[in-house]
């Protein structure tokens, strides 16, 4: 299993830039730079390739709404090219909320734009010359289709460092994860409960995988989950609940929240409707204490290494293969410390 790091997008760059030296000798080997309504990750993750020579760089995640499809794809190469090979290209859809609401993009369709974007990009990276016609994107744009038809199908001037560069897209919803699990690399969940996934996602991925290429290898899982080795002090406990209520209870409109649904899928219905009927009258403090102390567990590496030990076998039996770890102690020696220790607890799994 291999160890990565989140690094939030609400700050602590400056200070993660500066330790990376000691989490990579504490076992990390990945770097991943989300991107929300932030700063835009490719600045940072630009920065991270000058500063590092080993880690592996991912963006968790670059929306698909947000830069055409041929920008994506170049993009992808220029960070893999000025970190010789090291980037895996996270792609996502988002939700209305942001794309709507942030970028005055029509929110249409993102299985279908996530699928042709992911073909685009491979045909950018090796180079052929671009011909698209999609239901989402023509290359060239024809004078048919509202272009003045003096576009050419043009490829890539550069030559890719790699012309498979890996992708990884998050996924929630049940068709979205049975997608992934036929096009992408890797998949990226949130708030995965290794016990209750079979049951949230089973179908999805089986049906998925049936339709996969074979080339594309197994399907890896880069799981953001956080980490606190130890007895987890109450402020600790109280980030893992706060996010819990923010996502489940005010991420999106009522009926359109892709948190909420997956926390019913687990079991918890009762308890989602709860949290966001809290959420959205206000009462966050409250909201964040009805989340279910099963899922505050399940969705965390947190405890003493025993419990530790417990969580990484059961998420290895679900099939993660990465970890996007949060590290959540304040200060920066332990968040280190906790992650040298995880490393070592992994090491003895063989």
């Amino acid at each position: 299993m291999k160890l990565g790091m989140i690094i939030d997008y609400s700050g602590g760059f400056d200070e993660t830039v500066e330790l990376l030296l000691a989490y990579e000798e504490a076992g990390l080997e990945l770097v991943a730079i989300p991107e929300a309504y932030s700063f835009d990750a490719v600045s940072q993750l630009g920065y991270l390739a000058a500063r590092s020579k080993s880690l592996e760089l991912m963006s968790a995640i670059l929306q698909v709404y947000t830069r055409t499809p041929t920008l994506t794809a170049m993009t992808a190469a220029g960070i893999d090219y000025v970190s010789q090979g090291r980037f895996t290209l996270g792609l996502g859809a988002s939700g209305p909320q942001v794309v709507e609401g942030f970028h005055g993009i029509k929110y249409d369709a993102p299985l279908g734009r996530t699928r042709e974007t992911v073909e685009i990009c491979r045909k950018v990276w090796k180079r052929e010359r671009l011909e698209h016609e999609g239901r989402f994107y023509r290359m060239p744009l024809t004078q048919e289709h509202g272009g003045s038809g003096l576009g050419k199908p043009l490829k890539l001037i550069n030559t890719p460092v790699r012309e498979q560069i890996p992708i990884s897209i998050a996924a929630l919803g049940p068709k979205n994860v049975e997608m992934v699990a036929e096009i992408a690399d890797g998949w990226q969940p949130l708030f995965f409960h290794p016990g209750k996934a079979r049951i949230a996602w089973g179908d999805a991925l089986d049906a998925g995988l049936a339709k996969r290429d074979p080339e594309l290898g197994p399907l890896q899982i880069q799981l953001q989950i956080g980490l606190h080795h130890g007895e987890t002090p109450p402020e600790s406990e109280a980030k893992i609940r706060n996010q819990l209520a923010l996502y489940i209870g005010g991420m999106g409109a009522r009926e359109k929240n892709f948190y909420n649904q997956l926390t019913v899928r687990y079991g918890f219905e009762e308890e989602a409707k709860e949290i966001q009927d809290l959420y959205l009258a206000g009462n966050k403090a409250e909201a964040a204490q009805a989340v279910p102390t099963e899922l505050v567990e399940a969705t965390n590496l947190t405890g003493d290494d025993d419990t530790l030990r417990t969580k990484l076998a059961a998420l290895d039996e679900a099939g993660v293969t990465t970890l996007l770890l949060n590290p959540l102690a304040d200060d920066p020696a332990e968040r280190v410390a906790h992650l040298k220790r995880l490393s070592e607890l992994v090491a003895e799994r063989g």
